[in-house]
């Protein structure tokens, strides 16, 4: 009885610092991914005016041109924080699209965060290809008579071919 009521005291001591976060030394840092624009720069950024080599110099090179359109550059980045079992929780996300008219000047600026993106269902389906359904007994006789008896890699005996004669 007297375990018991240690044990009890000790779960009612120790569960209430279960809720709490862990100290800075214990816990991974963020870690950051892409190329994080700031609203400042952002706000350096005059549409109209400014130019390809003005936002290459003050931001940097984009992390990707849109697909169909080289006057769309994108800049993407993601703050992560390692968790439980190696999974990444999302700290924060951040893209911003720049669009250019065809002699470089900028003509818009687009900023989408986390709370724009939206939820993506993938699709479970595999696409079928020969052969993959086959029975154990399949597989098992599967190569009976695709090979030569010698398995020299030569023809089969009576078949009129002659090899190292």
């Amino acid at each position: 009885m007297q375990a018991l009521f240690r044990l009890l005291s000790l779960l009612l001591i120790v569960a209430p610092l279960a809720a709490c976060d862990p100290p800075a030394f214990m816990s991974y840092p963020i870690q950051a991914r892409g190329n994080h624009v700031d609203e400042a720069q952002i706000k350096e950024l005059v549409p109209g005016t400014s130019t390809t080599k003005d936002v290459t110099s003050l931001i940097g090179s984009p992390t990707a041109h849109a697909t169909f359109d080289d006057n769309t550059w994108i800049y993407i980045s993601e703050r992560t924080k390692p968790v439980i079992a190696g999974t990444q929780a999302v700290e924060g996300q951040q893209v911003v699209a720049l669009t250019f008219d065809d002699s470089g000047v900028l003509k818009s600026v687009a900023r989408k965060t986390q709370d724009d993106s939206m939820p993506v269902s993938v699709v479970s389906r595999t696409t079928p290809s020969p052969g993959d359904e086959a029975s154990f007994l399949q597989q098992l006789l599967g190569n009976v008579g695709k090979f030569s008896p010698s398995g020299l890699g030569g023809s089969a005996p009576g078949s009129g071919v002659n090899i190292g004669r």
